[in-house]
């Protein structure tokens, strides 16, 4: 795949949970996450102010045409309740490797909807982009993410001293966890073991 290729749209599943690009319909419920304090707090980059900003927000992640990301609104039960979101984003694919993040709506924190929602993207990147590694980072403090990626099957790699300011205005120590795909894992041992 080249790196200007665009990404088709897809739908996941997980449980009852869909996974879909977003849309412009949900414009309020992005608002409201966008301004959930939790979410201010260890989403930094997070810029959903008003209605204008949540729109923009939706739009631009359902645009997968350059290929760099692909966004998914989060959508729980029959109900088609807003959850909120994942993004698999810096997709590399000459290093065949991309980040991970997420933004859940309190309503529906500790359910398991982020690992159900990661353990899906997670498969899809692996499985269907080919890529070998999935990066998720979080600030150490931020426990929650730290549960999330376990129970995904992030490993933990390691502590990033001071790396990224969060939205307390100071900067926090991070953990970096990745996901190897299997056949990846596996060319790594055979290659130990020569």
């Amino acid at each position: 795949m080249s790196l200007e290729a665009p990404l088709r749209q897809v739908v996941l599943t997980a449980g009852e949970l869909l996974l879909r690009p977003p849309s412009v319909d949900e414009s309020s419920a992005v608002l409201e996450l966008g301004l959930d304090s939790d979410v201010r707090m260890w989403n930094p980059r997070c810029r959903i102010t008003d209605e204008a900003s949540a729109i923009k927000d939706c739009l631009a992640g359902a645009d997968w045409s350059d290929g760099s990301h692909a966004t998914f609104s989060i959508v729980h039960g029959p109900d088609g309740r807003y959850a909120g979101n994942i993004a698999l984003h810096g997709i590399d694919h000459v290093n065949a490797q991309a980040k991970v993040g997420y933004r859940i709506a309190r309503w529906t924190r500790g359910q398991g909807v982020a690992t159900a929602a990661l353990r899906s993207v997670a498969d899809w990147a692996l499985s269907e982009l080919g890529l070998n590694r999935i990066v998720l980072t979080h600030g150490v403090e931020n426990t929650a993410s730290c549960r999330v990626a376990h129970k995904a099957g992030f490993d933990l790699e390691g502590t990033m001293r001071m790396a990224k300011r969060f939205g307390d205005g100071r900067l926090h120590d991070e953990h970096l966890h990745a996901l190897i795909s299997r056949s990846a894992a596996s060319r790594t041992v055979s290659r130990r073991m020569v």
